[in-house]
């Protein structure tokens, strides 16, 4: 039985994934930080493990606890939207230690149990905000970006391992509480002198039908972890797919 370990599984896109492999049979490592096993379904094949991405001891204490995997899913994240004049260093700052730092710290412990079994799988969540830029997004976006630009050439040191580097880039998800959690980091992002520019931003938002469901992510995730002839960048949602094409 194979094992996959999702960072960020307490909701959306990394809750949604967990259930998606337990069904298929996998035995499902599922982290947080806050630990919360009431959110899941009992199944035998579900560990609940503690996890903060920014913390290097809780990384370490993890990875030790948790024995093979076959698959890492680095989901965690967090949003931000906001003009970057207003937006402070302090919440650039934590916006990188998550998005991009954690990933990468998360994914720097994990590679020499990878190279050692020569085999294994890396997807990292991104966003299709990086297909092509967003006002309002920059320091959100520059983070993932930041992230692609890492699993692309980390792809290349890794493929002598038989171990492959998958990008799954999802789309606008309404359905999840990401940008109810984001809102706290918003406070005051929004100046009266970009308030015109702001408010047309806000006014298009909602124009488009086009979405992301969280069960898009969890499918493109599988088809990374199990398919090793897909492209290295997976777009996930009807959104993601439009951005995608109309970048390429």
């Amino acid at each position: 039985m194979k094992t996959v370990l999702i960072t960020g599984a307490s909701s959306g896109f990394g809750l949604e994934t967990a259930e998606y492999f337990l069904a298929k049979g996998w035995q499902v490592v599922a982290t947080m930080r806050s630990p919360k096993p009431d959110n899941f379904a009992g199944s035998p094949n579900l560990r609940v493990v503690k996890l903060d991405v920014t913390d290097p001891e809780s990384i370490e204490r993890a990875v030790e606890s948790i024995g093979p995997v076959d698959v890492l899913v680095n989901n965690a994240g967090v949003g931000l939207l906001g003009i970057v004049e207003e937006t402070s260093m302090e919440t650039i700052r934590e916006i990188f230690e998550t998005n991009t730092l954690g990933t990468i710290a998360v994914t720097h412990a994990m590679l020499p149990h990878f190279r050692q079994q020569r085999s294994g799988v890396i997807v990292n969540v991104t966003s299709a905000t990086t297909y092509q830029p967003h006002p309002l997004l920059a320091v959100y976006t520059a983070s993932k970006a930041a992230v692609n630009a890492f699993s692309e050439s980390l792809a290349l040191e890794l493929a002598q391992f038989n171990v492959r580097i998958n990008l799954v880039i999802p789309g606008r998800a309404p359905e999840t509480p990401f940008s109810k959690n984001a809102q706290s980091r918003m406070e005051g992002a929004f100046p009266e002198a970009y308030s015109e520019f702001v408010q047309g931003i806000f006014g298009r938002m909602g124009e488009s039908t086009l979405v992301t469901h969280p069960v898009d992510v969890a499918e493109a995730i599988w088809q990374a972890a199990t398919d090793p002839t897909v492209p290295l960048r997976l777009p996930a949602g009807a959104d993601a797919h439009a951005m995608s094409r109309a970048a390429s």
